[in-house]
């Protein structure tokens, strides 16, 4: 779900937003580069590079706002995530740790409603999941 984009296209970004760009290279060192689209024609990129791939159990890596082209952003926050998978009962429990350079970064992300963007877009992925194992 988190290594090729025809799954991320289902289930990444916010509710009303589509994934129209997305290239990966699902390794360390590795980039993905990817631009969403938004209800009212807004786009947004990003830009993240791998650090850690330790499957089935950890992704690790560095995100910052991009522009069309893949350049990250100066002045953008930028972020370093940390995904972790555990069985939890029969299913997979993913804990994500995002951390920012500075407390003004943080604040900068929150600002821009990253909080509600991040919880809709965990919603989208167990909505996809659950369709995928229903066969539909």
């Amino acid at each position: 779900m988190f290594s090729k984009c025809e799954h991320l296209a289902h289930w990444w970004g916010s509710i009303g937003w589509t994934l129209p760009v997305c290239q990966i290279d699902f390794r360390p060192g590795g980039v993905w580069f990817y631009c969403m689209g938004g209800p009212e024609g807004e786009e947004s990129c990003g830009r993240a590079t791998y650090h850690e791939i330790v499957e089935p159990e950890r992704i690790v890596y560095a995100d910052a706002f991009a522009d069309t082209e893949g350049n990250v952003l100066a002045g953008m926050p930028e972020m370093l995530i940390t995904l972790t998978f555990a069985e939890h009962d029969g299913k997979t429990r993913i804990t994500s740790r995002t951390q920012f350079p500075s407390a003004a970064d943080l604040e900068s992300a929150l600002g821009m409603g990253m909080a509600e963007e991040f919880k809709e877009t965990w919603d989208r992925l167990e909505a996809y999941l659950a369709q995928a194992v229903s066969g539909q």
